[in-house]
């Protein structure tokens, strides 16, 4: 094998970031994506070698695979370019991550694990923010209490921000039902229709309902079958979110899609250097089992963008020294519940 990963996207927001901290940590990662403009700056900037093609161009994506060991999918929405790069990596014996936090990406990857067990394939997708931390978390409560049946997670960013590119992916399914996990079974729940109170270390905070990964991977991680998930907002995005219900065949029209698209783009490309470096991600978990009984902890980390690059590289690391799992793996089914507490500056607290 190479030693070497294909880094696809890199040259986006979040790309660029894992870029820069590749070239830190002394990796040389083959760079890729379809805009062969900005890569040839970008690979002469860091010295690096890089391929231009398309990820449905199945020749040049095998042929690209054929130099590295694995992918790290950096390039979304992945809703649209997960299964070329999955399949590929099942074609060529190559391994596959990416940093998704997209539901149905989760659930579509889970489908492909007896065909990547076969393969001798580890398929890990949510190798960022979107699950690592929170997928750990749930692990982690799981293994204090085995017998749990429910999971909420709860999330709140303070001093970040959004990127373009996660900003259109939201905009994308923003005009769909949320959802929420029953009895093993994914099922529609509107975004915001459900508001809780969580402290998440620093006083109570309100939180609403939404569609995050670990509605996927938790499920995956613990087999808990009943999961709920919620984010707390500055008052005003949750206004809008919860507004966003009852207008959902209005942000489903394409033009208004259009509209909003452009106005994210005029925008900044997502959290600058000093939001990066003092921002935190704040996490309230907790189970129960059928008798009433609870556990719950915390976790605090680096802010999103800035945990998704350290996350992503610790796991290609990894799969570099040949720690894999072949199958379909979320990242604590991978690498354990306390693969979050390797990251510098975080902590994690059980609270009873």
């Amino acid at each position: 094998m190479s030693g070497n990963f294909l880094l696809y996207g890199s040259y986006g927001y979040t790309g660029q970031l894992i870029t820069e901290l590749a070239v830190e940590r002394g990796l040389h990662p083959i760079l890729a994506g379809r805009d062969a403009a900005r890569l040839k700056k970008q690979a002469e900037q860091y010295g690096l070698p890089y391929r231009s093609f398309a990820l449905d161009d199945a020749q040049a994506l095998d042929a690209a695979l054929a130099e590295v060991d694995l992918i790290l999918l950096a390039a979304g929405p992945f809703q649209h370019t997960y299964k070329a790069a999955a399949a590929a990596c099942l074609r060529t014996g190559r391994h596959y991550l990416d940093i998704t936090g997209e539901v149905s990406v989760f659930e579509g990857l889970a489908k492909m694990d007896a065909a990547a067990r076969q393969a001798g394939v580890m398929l890990l997708p949510g190798a960022g923010f979107d699950v690592v931390p929170s997928d750990c978390l749930a692990a982690h409560l799981k293994r204090r209490m085995p017998e749990a049946t429910h999971l909420t997670i709860a999330i709140r960013s303070q001093g970040g921000g959004v990127s373009q590119g996660t900003a259109l992916t939201m905009l994308e399914g923003i005009h769909l039902p949320g959802a929420v996990r029953r009895d093993g079974r994914l099922q529609s729940l509107i975004t915001g229709s459900v508001r809780r109170s969580f402290d998440f270390g620093r006083g109570p905070r309100q939180a609403i309902n939404i569609t995050w990964g670990d509605l996927s991977t938790a499920y995956w991680s613990t087999k808990i079958p009943n999961i709920e998930t919620f984010m707390s907002f500055n008052p005003q995005m949750t206004r809008m979110l919860g507004l966003s219900g009852s207008l959902r065949w209005l942000l489903g029209m394409k033009l208004v899609k259009q509209i909003l698209a452009k106005g994210i783009k005029s925008g900044p490309a997502g959290p600058n250097a000093e939001q990066r470096k003092t921002g935190r991600n704040l996490l309230y978990a907790e189970v129960r089992d059928a008798q009433g009984r609870q556990a719950a902890a915390r976790l605090e980390t680096p802010e999103s963008y800035a945990l998704t690059a350290i996350t992503s590289l610790m796991i290609v690391e990894k799969v570099l020294k040949g720690q894999v799992m072949p199958g379909f793996q979320t990242p604590s089914t991978a690498y354990g519940a306390d693969l979050i507490l390797e990251v510098p500056t975080t902590r994690r607290v059980d609270l009873d």
